[in-house]
């Protein structure tokens, strides 16, 4: 009898190869049996692995349904800090995405990653704000995002724990203060979307998210980090482009 985890890579393998073309249902759990030789529970177990995946969705009264491939909306990190009359932005693609409800400010401690950018203790108290962004025509969220602030500057700039930062936010507030130009890092990973950000960025089950941590750093001696910021995005309609630079061709080596 086939084991539920061979079960699923040969569904796996027909998906990929097209014979269940998206849009379509699966077999019947009965006709999965019957094909694989096998008991309910393996087929279940193989079935739900696939929707843990994101290959199928389960719909009532329809069956299990083959995902359409997502067209991904490409993302090009193009290694340098944009300008308009709102303020500072990352990508090109993001700069019609606006704050779909009011940002939230809040007082949590810092996770461990996030603390150790601030240089502060894990858990330390600080001052969070959470924006969730997307397009303001279609109400569709597309970007979770949490900026972490060191509290020396929001001690310094009271400013920056306030619901309305002003024109130009935060990055304003710190460059008028004395912190400009400001510097910026970023680093790009992707992980298991939580139940809160499925939620918020009305996820499917299985889709990972994109996580981009940007480290807002003082002109100051010694450019502290004043400022980290968390986005979350969904893995399933973004990837990162960037262009590559070709170097300088080689002379002809001496024959």
């Amino acid at each position: 009898m086939p084991r539920w985890d061979d079960i699923a890579a040969d569904l796996r393998q027909r998906i990929t190869e097209g014979e269940f073309a998206p849009g379509t249902a699966l077999p019947r759990e009965s006709d999965l049996m019957a094909h694989y030789q096998a008991s309910r529970t393996p087929v279940r177990q193989a079935v739900a692995a696939l929707a843990e995946e994101g290959l199928v969705d389960k719909v009532r009264r329809r069956g299990t349904l083959v995902r359409p491939a997502p067209d991904h909306q490409v993302l090009t990190r193009a290694r340098r800090v944009f300008r308009d009359e709102i303020g500072y932005y990352f990508d090109p693609v993001a700069q019609p995405w606006r704050a779909l409800q009011t940002p939230t400010v809040a007082t949590a401690p810092a996770p461990a990653d996030i603390a150790r950018l601030l240089d502060v203790a894990p858990a330390t108290p600080v001052t969070t704000r959470t924006r969730l962004m997307g397009d303001p025509r279609t109400r569709t969220p597309v970007q979770l995002a949490v900026s972490y602030l060191h509290p020396d500057a929001v001690a310094e700039l009271p400013v920056l724990a306030a619901p309305d930062t002003g024109p130009g936010g935060i990055y304003d507030r710190l460059e008028e203060a004395g912190h400009g130009p400001l510097e910026w890092a970023e680093t790009i990973t992707a992980r298991a979307a939580t139940a809160q950000e499925r939620r918020a960025l009305e996820l499917r089950a299985g889709v990972p998210v994109l996580r981009i941590i940007r480290t807002t750093r003082s002109a100051r001696a010694r450019g502290p980090v004043v400022e980290v910021n968390d986005t979350r995005m969904s893995a399933d309609r973004f990837a990162i482009g960037y262009p590559l630079e070709r170097p300088p061709a080689p002379a002809p080596a001496d024959r």
